[in-house]
């Protein structure tokens, strides 16, 4: 069996002036956002589950040894 040589293209983070990734200028103000804090998947709706919960009843219900 031989193996396929993988030849891949080579990737450069300059950009065609000579200028790199660490000469660029970013922004940075107060409503600069990488990332989000909750993603959509992240909520009640994204889980599949239906509005209100059982918040109290979990509480309720925790077992003698989480006191």
């Amino acid at each position: 069996m031989t193996h396929a040589a993988l030849v891949l293209p080579l990737v450069s983070t300059r950009e065609p002036h000579g200028r790199g990734d660490d000469d660029r200028t970013v922004e940075l103000t107060d409503d600069f956002v990488v990332l989000p804090e909750q993603t959509a998947d992240d909520t009640d709706h994204g889980w599949g589950e239906r509005a209100g919960g059982n918040d109290d009843w979990l509480l309720a219900e925790r077992p003698p040894h989480w006191e």
